[in-house]
């Protein structure tokens, strides 16, 4: 990943929880030598003269950070909404700059679930799931500069659950970070055993990484107040999770389980990770982050 130049995008709203979400990216852009890409929707509508202004105004923004952090940061602005516009920037895996470089994480800023939020699903996860690039969600800037120390990893029976494997392995290399992997007991067999095979496949690649870990087992219940009161109970700086595949409005209006956990009222991130049309072959994963 750092080898590759890949950068880090993180959407620019002028909002407190904005500048909470660059100082993340900050710390993780420390760690993995990308550089940062802050971006700005506007309206598709928007006028030429207003535009440039925008363009003036990131710019600004983004000096003004670069010599904040004493790092690399770059201003873009793409056209249309953010529950679309995000997710069609990062999947081109290319910006407008010089060095066409692949975009390798979001760090997203939100306020969590508020007032209508409730009813119609959380806005955060509407734009996580149109990116093929995993997010970052924050709700508050991070405590200090150092790695992440602890990070929860749910695994139950889904198949998805495996592609998390692949972000797990890259928070171990860079962030020496130890990896709490949380399962929790069930009656069905079926079930039990699509579990071990997927608590066996992150397992294996943990140890092949050499990746910190230790396995928790929880009782039955609601599995997402369970990661959500284990990661308090740890004090943890990140929990790991898979989007659901295919994710439709109902889950918007009832309420996903990763809406719950990205919007938790512990406010500790959350990375998530949306599954891939096809699973892609195991071997990516011997050298961590991959291609």
């Amino acid at each position: 990943m750092a080898d590759k130049q890949k950068l880090i995008v993180v959407p620019w709203d002028f909002t407190p929880v904005a500048d909470h979400a660059l100082a993340h990216a900050v710390k993780i852009s420390r760690m993995v030598k990308n550089d940062i890409c802050l971006l700005h929707i506007v309206d598709k509508g928007i006028k030429p003269p207003d535009e440039g202004q925008k363009k003036v105004l990131m710019q600004s923004v983004a000096d003004e950070n670069a010599r904040k952090y004493n790092m690399v940061i770059i201003p873009a602005i793409a056209k249309g909404t953010i529950f679309t516009a995000i997710g069609d920037y990062v999947n081109q895996k290319g910006i407008d700059d010089d060095q066409k470089r692949d975009i390798s994480l979001v760090v997203m800023g939100t306020h969590g679930m508020k007032g209508m939020q409730k009813l119609t699903g959380s806005w955060a996860l509407k734009v996580i799931v149109k990116s093929t690039v995993p997010f970052i969600v924050v709700q508050d800037p991070p405590v200090d500069q150092e790695r992440y120390h602890n990070i929860v990893f749910p695994v139950d029976f889904k198949k998805e659950n495996k592609e998390k494997t692949k972000m797990a392995i890259f928070m171990g290399k860079y962030f020496d970070s130890k990896m709490h992997i949380l399962v929790t007991t069930a009656t069905d067999q079926n079930l039990i055993k699509k579990t071990k095979i997927n608590l066996n496949f992150a397992i294996k690649f943990l140890i092949q990484n050499n990746i910190e870990y230790q396995i928790h087992e929880v009782p039955r219940g609601n599995f997402a107040e369970q990661t959500l009161d284990f990661a308090q109970k740890i004090n943890a700086d990140l929990i790991l999770i898979v989007t659901t595949k295919n994710i439709t409005f109902a889950d918007y209006m009832v309420g996903a389980s990763e809406q719950y956990i990205i919007a938790n009222s512990s406010k500790i991130p959350v990375c998530c990770v949306n599954p891939r049309a096809s699973f892609a072959n195991t071997a990516q994963f011997m050298g961590g982050w991959g291609s």
